[in-house]
């Protein structure tokens, strides 16, 4: 019999294979572009599988967590994760641009529909339980990807093929979702039934939710400056500021090591201080992060600004996922609303800064994702309880009013 305990584990665990493979392949990008001689805009062009693959998990995975619940979605997800660390590393070992977009297909794919299963699930045991497990449930993808780039690392500085590196990712990812798939629920996020559909009350049009609206534009401006450190730092590193290819991995490391601390410690300040003002700070330090990897032309500097850029970027996702859960309406479907943009934003976003990056550099590119996040720091007051956002009349509060 699975227990609360058990099922949080094991959820824990899957959410940890995401972060473990995508910072694999961020720490081989150096050598993956060598090996297939592309250049900064070739590598957009590559990372456009990761996108079309992500789309279709995207779309596809709030009507499948519906119909067959968040287990079957999230684990047919990491079959895809597992799939793609292979076959990314036979492109590149065959400098085959073809095969790495397909394997990054199968990547994109399995991260954007698993996921958004994931957050689903970790919603229902945060409801069950009565206290906040989604920072937790982040905190262990940015584990994952602090013990993928600490091998990522290693691999790089003694030149082993990657190959070898990505597909021994694949093999201890078929290991983990072995041991954790038995201990997940069946039925996790499933509509209910036709019958009882006809006699429910009309659901509000999760488009109609200002609220929710908000939340997700949050989310999107919060994912963009994660998923653009994830897809481009090490590269930024090398090509912007000089590094060698293995300190331009470890910058990416320190990045996944503040986000990881981010996320385990953020629940404490959450608890005191609440969640709008943790985290209008957490905004404030990506910006002033992000804005002096950009500006300023300094190694050291670089490698300070990595650390606020983590620590700033750990809790806007999960915190604002929570918020999600709140209000009128099935949280299961305002989750999956506000992480379906969210994940857009992730695993499109980068891509484009590819295509910017290639006619200016990959340091200017980064400006229009700063001037986002910066305007999100303006509307982090809509993660309070909605009962923060109404009159004493219990009225919602105007959106200027709520904004305050």
């Amino acid at each position: 019999m699975t227990t609360l305990h058990s099922r949080r584990l094991a959820l824990f665990a899957l959410f940890a294979l995401p972060g473990l493979a995508i910072s694999s392949w961020v720490t081989r990008t150096p050598a993956i572009r060598d090996l297939l001689g592309a250049t900064i805009s070739e590598m957009g062009l590559i990372l456009l599988g990761l996108s079309a693959g992500s789309m279709i998990g995207i779309l596809a995975s709030g009507p499948a967590v519906a119909r067959w619940g968040a287990r079957p979605v999230m684990l047919a997800g990491t079959i895809g994760v597992i799939l793609s660390m292979p076959t990314i590393g036979v492109g590149a070992a065959s400098s085959s641009a073809t095969a790495t977009i397909i394997g990054l297909f199968l990547f994109g794919l399995g991260m954007g529909g698993g996921e958004i299963a994931m957050n689903v699930e970790g919603a229902d045991i945060e409801k069950t339980i009565g206290r906040p497990v989604l920072p937790a449930l982040h905190g262990f993808f940015s584990l994952g990807t602090l013990v993928g780039a600490g091998a990522g690392i290693a691999f790089t500085a003694t030149d082993v093929p990657v190959l070898w590196h990505l597909s021994a990712i694949g093999v201890v990812t078929v290991v983990v979702m072995g041991a954790a798939a038995p201990r997940i629920p069946r039925g996790t996020g499933q509509v209910l039934r036709a019958a009882e559909l006809t006699a429910a009350a009309p659901r509000l049009p999760l488009w109609r939710d200002t609220r929710l609206l908000l939340i997700a534009a949050l989310v999107l401006a919060m994912a963009l400056t994660e998923g653009t450190a994830s897809d481009w730092l090490p590269l930024v590193m090398v090509d912007g500021h000089g590094f060698d290819a293995t300190s331009g991995s470890a910058v990416y490391t320190g990045f996944a090591a503040s986000m990881t601390i981010g996320r385990f410690v953020g629940g404490a300040f959450v608890a005191r201080f609440g969640r709008a003002p943790v985290l209008r700070v957490g905004v404030l330090s990506a910006v002033v992060g992000m804005a002096l990897v950009i500006f300023v032309d300094s190694q050291v500097a670089a490698v300070a600004a990595v650390v606020l850029w983590g620590l700033g970027a750990s809790l806007g996702f999960p915190l604002a996922l929570s918020a999600a859960g709140e209000g009128e309406g099935d949280p299961a479907r305002r989750v999956a609303f506000a992480a379906t943009v969210g994940y857009v934003a992730l695993l499109v976003g980068p891509p484009l800064i590819g295509f910017v990056g290639e006619h200016s550099s990959l340091r200017t590119a980064l400006i229009a994702p700063l001037v986002l996040v910066a305007a999100a720091a303006f509307i982090t007051p809509v993660v309070r309880p909605p009962e923060a956002l109404t009159d004493r009349a219990g009225s919602p509060l105007p959106v200027r009013a709520a904004l305050r």
